[in-house]
């Protein structure tokens, strides 16, 4: 039995060790500067549509008072989307980094 518990244990502990003798990489701690380039640049968030109103009929007179006039309908107002990715259409030689 202790001959299969062996191995096991092992493969478990194996890759904590080998994890455990890795050299750590420390990220910075502070921050500097503000990002330059086209990707920083605000978006203009899009406008949503304004939906038409109805019409209003005219109410005749009732008594001496004067009449209500119709007041006519207007129009919806369409969506106005937002303001087009500053980013090129293809990443050039960007991504060709060398070591």
């Amino acid at each position: 039995m202790l001959r299969k518990l062996i191995p096991l244990v092992a493969i478990l502990v194996f890759p904590a060790v080998v994890a455990a003798q890795a050299p750590q990489k420390h990220g910075a701690t502070q921050v500097r500067g503000e990002p330059v380039g086209l990707d920083h640049r605000p978006v203009t968030p899009a406008t949503p549509a304004v939906p038409a109103t109805r019409a209003t009929p005219a109410v005749p007179s009732h008594g001496n008072g004067p009449a209500t006039p119709a007041v006519p309908a207007k129009p919806a107002t369409p969506a106005v989307p937002a303001s087009p990715s500053q980013k090129p259409a293809s990443p050039g030689n960007s991504a060709s980094h060398r070591p």
